[in-house]
């Protein structure tokens, strides 16, 4: 069961990248109504993402596998840096290209 922390954070990984993605085609339609509100849905699945590597590390550290620990903590660090930096720029992007639909 603790297993899917890991699966879930997955999901969660590439959903918090797929709607600002998505959030970018839709701009070409001008369909401007709900991209605050995917951009809000990106970054809490980031943050859901990373809660759950916590949850899971705790998990660890609770029934003391340290070995586990060692091996895979710069893995899920590195992990957990490229999923936060690409989510903000791609929210970023999402915030300049729609920017100028706000002021209208």
């Amino acid at each position: 069961m603790v297993g899917l922390l890991n699966l879930g954070s997955l999901v969660l990984g590439l959903i918090a990248w797929t709607l600002p993605v998505v959030n970018l085609m839709r701009s070409k339609k001008h369909e401007h109504k709900n991209w605050v509100v995917l951009s809000i849905m990106s970054i809490s699945a980031c943050s859901i993402s990373l809660c759950f590597q916590i949850f899971y590390n705790y998990h660890l550290v609770k029934i003391e596998d340290w070995g586990a620990l060692m091996d895979t903590m710069y893995a899920v660090a590195f992990a957990a840096t490229v999923l936060l930096i690409v989510t903000i720029i791609l929210n970023a992007i999402n915030l300049i290209v729609y920017r100028n639909f706000i002021t209208k």
